[in-house]
Order: structure tokens, then sequence, then C-alpha cells
């Protein structure tokens, strides 16, 4: 009997530890068997890309099986745009923009940021190219230790938060808005 009680103890125990290896984000515990979706709404530093997820009706998209892999910026990201672009972006009539942009940060796929960083090592520029599920071109570059995202005009977003596991993919918390043409 105890040898089944202990068992139990230690099964329990590392369950546990295995979803205690996410960090938390925006002050909240992000869980493994969460969606995507699930997790960022908990998230008080993502507030305002949870909000343009439901104006961009992508709510299910990120929901389901996936995997994706989303570059997630904070609000203050949106907040570093030109003013009036976040206000103006999440209008009705300005979906497809929206849509466009936010899908600008999801990869098809569950790439942790390992992986990006060795391919871009690996590449003879010392980026990794890949497109977004919007069709945009990004780049990853390691510089100081660290997983930068590029947008199609040169604009660096740098992972700080990488590899937070979701049920149906990955997140990389990022502290700029990835840009389309």
């Amino acid at each position: 009997m105890f040898h089944k009680i202990a068992m139990t103890a230690a099964a329990a125990l590392m369950a546990t530890a295995s979803f205690a290896a996410n960090p938390d984000v925006g002050g909240a515990a992000m869980f493994e068997q969460k969606t995507i979706v699930e997790n960022a709404v908990n998230s008080a530093d993502h507030t305002t890309l949870v909000a343009a997820v439901k104006a961009a009706g992508l709510v299910d998209t990120l929901n389901s099986e996936g995997p994706f892999t989303v570059f997630a910026p904070v609000n203050s990201a949106f907040e570093a745009l030109p003013a009036g672009t976040v206000e103006t972006l999440l209008k009705p009539e300005n979906k497809d923009m929206l849509v466009k942009v936010l899908t600008a940060h999801v990869v098809p796929g569950d790439w942790s940021a390992a992986t990006i960083a060795a391919k871009a090592k690996a590449s003879h520029d010392g980026f990794y190219h890949f497109n977004a599920a919007s069709g945009d071109a990004l780049s990853a570059q390691v510089r100081g230790g660290n997983v930068y995202i590029y947008d199609e005009s040169g604009n660096a977003a740098k992972v700080t938060i990488a590899d937070v596991k979701q049920s149906n993919g990955v997140i990389h918390v990022v502290d700029h808005v990835l840009v389309p043409k």
C-alpha cells in the first residue's frame, strides 16, 4: 500500500514538474495542456494582442490543433506603433489588414528558439529565412545570445521569453510588432 502511494505521489510530482517548465508570462502561469489563446488571455502583457486576435476572428484558428509558432508582441510593442495605428486596425472595416498583421506573427509548425537559432547560425548569411502564415517573409538572427525576428522592412523584434509550450504549439514573446509590407 505504501509503495503504491509513494509511486502515485512521485508521478504527481513528475507531472507537476513537466508543467512547471513553462515560464510565467504577463504575471500568469502558462500551461502546456492549454491552447495558445487559452494561455494568452491570462497574460497581463498581451491584452492588446488578445483584443486584436478576437477582432480579427482568429480565436478559433489559434485554438485549433496547429501546431503554430507565435511571436507574441507585448502591449508596449503595440503602444510603440505610430499613434492611432492600433485603433485603426481594430476597426471592423480594417479586419483584412488586421488579419495580415497578426498572421505575420504566426508560423506553421512548432519551432523552438534553439531550432530557429541553430538554423540561423548554420546559414550562409547568419539569418534563417522563413515565411509567416500571412505569406510574409521573416528572418531570424542570433545577436549577443538573443534571437531576433525581422519583418520584411528589416525591423527587429527581440525574443524576450522563449519556448512557452502550448498544447497546439509554442509562443515566443517579442518586444516589437512585426509589420508586413
